[in-house]
């Protein structure tokens, strides 16, 4: 059957845009081709009354696999992103073994075009002595995140290391994602002596040594800053938050819960609050999402791994945050979506013609974080009974891939970096040269 003139693949009926305007987006071959009335389509998803959000990007995901898909892999990872209203994930290569090597990074390529039902980029790790330019050919995102100190299945690099390889990664026009700690002596035996030996003040003196021995300008992210004094010392570097340091204190649980153990650790409630009186100057809003099992967590503090899991649940804490007034819709989109797309390269999801066409659908009420009715296959959240909001339709390249909490098909897409050069989709690739 020919297709109706100026027919659609689909239509989101009465979107409320960000200007206050009530118009329909039309979608066709995986872009926004119509904003205002309806062309026609068999495929419409009702919107009005709804908060209708590009699809978010989240910059910071470990989505395990290989040795440890016990904890997450790419096909549980990615449903857990695309029910939290995430269509674009950025994996870290300190995966086992770490992305350092073309075959290693090539082989995770492969591990989540054959996985991942959401659209994804990989990084690369580096260590002493990796040439940057064959990962960069083999299309890696950025490169990093890049430990300043040892953390969870990633060495700490000497400051003569870690300038070396800013030095490597500038000269090929990369971006550097940094893991800023600084770990001091003592015994690390529960959440408050972790806070201390990781503290504020060591994270902080490290975005200043970073930016100081970036010598030949190279493009600088950090990671999930946990305290306002470093968020304000990172200088024209991008900065990047997790809904763990923003929501979470250490103070929420017990002293030897492992549950909150992390790295960078959850702070005292005063840190965490003052966090928020930085919002604004905040570039990324990300998860690091961190999955271990329950049986992983539930080892004594000091043998239990750091991390926790996010990709879920970050948009909707952030979204019941907004409906609270506590911060802005508009400020939420740019910090998941715009800044993120800008920062990578990758075209951002939106409401103009030509946009990616990214969306997720959510209610207008509230509801509380259960662990059981989570995808991640961590099977626990830190976050549980906390109020959000989740998505109840997901829109990915104009193919519906969630709704009430079933999964749909879709055409997730590999984003590559710019140094891409093996194949054919440059256009479809990233941009990350300088601005």
């Amino acid at each position: 059957m020919t297709p109706a003139p100026h027919a659609c693949d689909l239509v989101l009926r009465d979107v409320s845009l960000p200007g206050g305007r009530v118009a329909d987006i039309s979608i066709r071959d995986g872009r926004v081709c119509h904003v205002g009335a309806a062309l026609a389509s068999s495929r419409v998803v009702p919107c009005r009354g709804k908060i209708v959000l590009p699809g978010a990007i989240d910059m910071h995901v470990h989505m395990r696999g290989r040795s440890q898909k016990e904890k997450e892999d790419w096909t549980s990872g990615s449903r857990s992103a695309l029910a939290g209203g995430v269509t674009v994930v950025v994996d870290q290569p300190n995966t086992v073994p770490p992305l350092n090597t073309p075959e290693s990074f090539s082989e995770r390529v492969r591990e989540a075009r054959e996985g991942s039902l959401c659209h994804f980029a990989i990084n690369a790790g580096v260590v002493p002595g990796t040439d940057p330019s064959p990962l960069w050919s083999a299309g890696a995102m950025a490169f990093g995140e890049v430990f300043t100190a040892a953390s969870s299945y990633g060495s700490g690099l000497t400051p003569a290391e870690l300038a070396m390889v800013l030095d490597s990664v500038g000269a090929i026009g990369g971006l550097c994602t940094i893991h800023a700690e600084e770990v001091g002596r003592g015994d690390d035996r529960d959440l408050r002596s972790h806070h201390a030996i990781r503290s504020p003040d060591g994270e902080a003196r490290v975005v200043e040594d970073v930016r100081k021995m970036n010598r030949k300008g190279c493009r600088l992210h950090f990671c999930h800053l946990s305290s306002t004094v470093s968020v304000l010392r990172a200088g024209d570097a991008t900065v990047e938050v997790t809904p763990h340091h923003l929501f979470l204190a250490l103070d929420d649980f017990a002293a030897r819960d492992p549950r909150g153990k992390v790295n960078p650790p959850l702070r005292p409630e005063v840190v965490r609050r003052e966090l928020w009186s930085v919002w604004e100057r905040i570039d990324v809003l990300a998860s690091d999402h961190a999955p271990h099992t329950v049986q992983d967590k539930e080892q004594p503090f000091t043998d239990a791994p750091a991390g926790i899991p996010g990709v879920e649940t970050m948009v909707p804490l952030a979204l019941a945050a907004c409906r609270r007034k506590k911060i802005s819709l508009s400020t939420l989109v740019e910090k998941t979506n715009l800044n993120p797309a800008r920062i990578l390269g990758i075209p951002p999801a939106g409401f103009s013609v030509g946009d990616r066409a990214d969306f997720a659908v959510y209610p207008r009420h509230e509801s509380r974080i259960i662990a059981d009715e989570l995808h991640s296959r961590a099977g626990w959240t830190p976050f549980e009974g906390m109020p959000a909001i989740f998505p109840e339709t997901v829109v990915m390249a104009g193919d519906i891939v969630y709704r009430n909490g079933a999964f749909g098909t879709g055409r997730p897409r590999w984003f590559m970096g710019r140094g891409y050069i093996h194949g054919t989709q440059r256009e479809n690739g990233a941009d990350t040269a300088r601005p």
